[in-house]
């Protein structure tokens, strides 16, 4: 494979995919998903995991970068916005001492002032014992940035699900067509009662470090699982799952997301571009969000960013298309 401007070095802890088509979303799950459709990407490389916090580190470190999350919004870009919430923060989630209706996001997320990549929990808490944890409370404008500093980008969702699936074509998850097959765990999504049972082996119920489960056929950790991860498409939905655009018969080139302002939620007071995310994360759950699979998708807001949001890159033989 011929590399155009690229320093070798660059491509340390990535993986190189060779390009192909392959069967796009799933008719099994949820509307958004479909219909199912054969895309096409081209050859690129990709993180094998996504960015740690030691990573995100060192790029703040270098450039005195600040997150979306350490900077209040200027209440004037929202519109209603009291004063006294313009404050620096982010989304924490909180387990529930009991089960809860689950049409109600509010008994297990809520805005902390002081939460963001360095106080994934809260203006107490660290990331000295988390290091090699995918950094979290990030925005697409951060993922971005720090792309760009170690010259690379975010994924289409094309490439995401065409990585994520790790060669296996047609299949549900990114190991087959089992969630848990033999009863084994692959990957860090909530086990048992979303929003209060979990029953993870070693207690936990956050982020767990990068490549605690097992690699997908690619060599790939994380895929699934863990925290979402961001890519650069526009979220649209295809005339199936109630959108506009039509679907293809044919193995179509990596069908990028519409225009940012297409992407926006028409029925919220104050409209912002949404951005497609990819994998699921550890608060995935049976009962609640079975997202923890290659064709799963999700409407984040751009200046979206909370405890289980994360990224990794990805890099190609030419400029971005």
């Amino acid at each position: 494979m011929a590399l155009t401007n690229i320093d070798v070095r660059q491509l340390e802890g990535m993986r190189h995919i060779a390009g192909g088509s392959f069967k796009m979303g799933s008719e099994a799950f949820y509307s958004e998903e479909r219909p199912l459709r054969r895309v096409k990407v081209e050859d690129f490389w990709i993180d094998t995991h996504p960015v740690t916090n030691r990573q995100f580190s060192e790029f703040v470190e270098a450039t005195g970068y600040r997150t979306v999350a350490e900077i209040a919004p200027d209440p004037a870009n929202y519109p209603g916005m009291a004063p006294a919430d313009a404050v620096a923060g982010s989304l924490v989630f909180e387990r529930t001492d009991a089960l809860v209706p689950l049409h109600d996001h509010t008994r297990w997320w809520a805005f902390r002032h002081g939460a963001d990549w360095r106080h994934p929990t809260g203006p107490d808490s660290g990331i000295d014992d988390l290091l090699d944890h995918p950094v979290v409370h990030v925005a697409f404008a951060d993922a971005q940035a720090y792309a760009a500093w170690v010259g690379k980008v975010l994924p289409t969702e094309a490439e995401w699900e065409f990585a994520a699936r790790g060669g296996l074509d047609g299949v549900e998850y990114a190991w087959g067509d089992e969630l848990a097959p033999g009863g084994r765990v692959l990957a860090n999504y909530w086990q048992g009662l979303f929003p209060f049972a979990n029953q993870r082996a070693d207690g936990g119920y956050r982020t767990t470090p990068v490549g605690h489960y097992p690699p997908n056929g690619y060599g790939l950790y994380d895929m699934i699982g863990n925290v979402w991860e961001w890519t650069r498409d526009c979220y649209t939905l295809s005339r199936k799952a109630g959108g506009k655009a039509a679907p293809s018969c044919c193995a179509v080139p990596d069908p990028r997301g519409g225009t940012l302002r297409a992407s926006m939620d028409l029925a919220k007071p104050v409209r912002i571009g949404r951005k497609v995310l990819k994998g699921g994360s550890h608060l995935c759950a049976a009962n609640y969000c079975q997202r923890y699979r290659p064709a799963a998708r999700h409407p984040q807001t751009i200046d979206g960013a909370t405890g289980h949001i994360g990224f990794r890159c990805v890099m190609q033989n030419k400029a971005t298309r």
